[in-house]
């Protein structure tokens, strides 16, 4: 298949862009390449490229930048998408989005399924929610809701912390945020096995099994064999943050199992194939 990926710079889109090249022709599509918010640029690149599929994980994905600005916010993650759904539309090909699970509003205390009701309490999730129902009108898609993301190629939450770590810091973590962890490269080939499969729908998308962001960066800290100690736990409303943050976010996989897949592997072992795979940090 021939495969163009937005956002390619960023940290989901290089491990799509890594993993679809494997078994397809993809073009790797950065701003430069294609400013999302531009709807005629979008559609040139597209009748030029010809794609069968567009992947699209690029947008605006900080909180806390998307609070206090969001007419930018709406139109990189909003407009955005509709100039790709349209632009992909006239060149017959299929999208795939890449959500979140800020979609959800936090006050579950049991896995949300994809069934749930979606009531986000921030601008970031807002927006991402009415692009998804941009990418939904239209049967033949696919939406991957994602949560806290990890993998090579760009700066993250776990390495984040082990770089602070082993610079003698502290890194301050929420105490009082859980839900799932997904190792990008472990996603992007579960992605390019629905698609490759043509089960169109709404899917959770993660590693198995839920953590905390303090179990996460703690259990980091030790497979790079640094003192999980200096993690330190703060509640989430003390972190003199912009945008509310969800308590609770696991996402339960109930659509990837009723199409015939199973979950990616536990978030444990990919952490640790991933923590593997970085520079010594002792």
């Amino acid at each position: 298949m021939k495969v163009a990926i937005t956002g390619a710079a960023g940290l989901f889109g290089g491990g799509l862009v890594r993993v679809f090249s494997s078994r397809h022709t993809v073009f790797p599509l950065t701003r430069p390449d294609a400013d999302v918010t531009k709807p005629d640029e979008v559609r040139e690149v597209f009748r030029k490229l010809g794609p069968e599929i567009v992947i699209h994980p690029a947008g605006m994905p900080d909180l806390d930048a998307c609070e206090g600005d969001p007419a930018q916010a709406f139109l990189v993650n909003v407009h955005g998408t509709r100039n790709v759904v349209e632009a992909a539309r006239e060149a017959g090909a299929e999208v795939v989005y890449i959500s979140t699970d800020a979609v959800f509003g936090g006050k579950k205390q049991s896995p949300y399924t994809e069934s749930d009701p979606a009531i986000p309490p921030t601008v970031y999730g807002r927006t991402k929610l009415r692009a998804e129902r941009m990418v939904r009108a239209s049967p033949n898609s696919w939406v991957f809701r994602v949560s806290v993301l990890f993998g090579p190629g760009k700066t993250n939450f776990v390495e984040k912390g082990l770089r602070k770590i082993a610079a003698g810091e502290e890194y301050e973590v929420a105490v009082d945020q859980f839900g799932s962890a997904t190792y990008t490269l472990d996603a992007a080939l579960k992605i390019m096995e629905v698609v490759e499969a043509r089960r169109y729908g709404l899917y959770h998308l993660s590693n198995f099994g839920g953590c905390s962001r303090l179990e996460l960066a703690r259990r980091a800290a030790e497979l790079a064999g640094l003192d999980p100690g200096r993690t330190v736990g703060k509640p989430s409303e003390q972190m003199g943050r912009r945008a509310a943050r969800l308590k609770y976010a696991v996402m339960a996989m109930d659509a990837l199992k009723q199409a015939g897949f199973s979950p990616p592997r536990p978030w444990q072992d990919a952490l640790a194939e991933y923590v593997g795979s970085l520079p010594a940090f002792r």
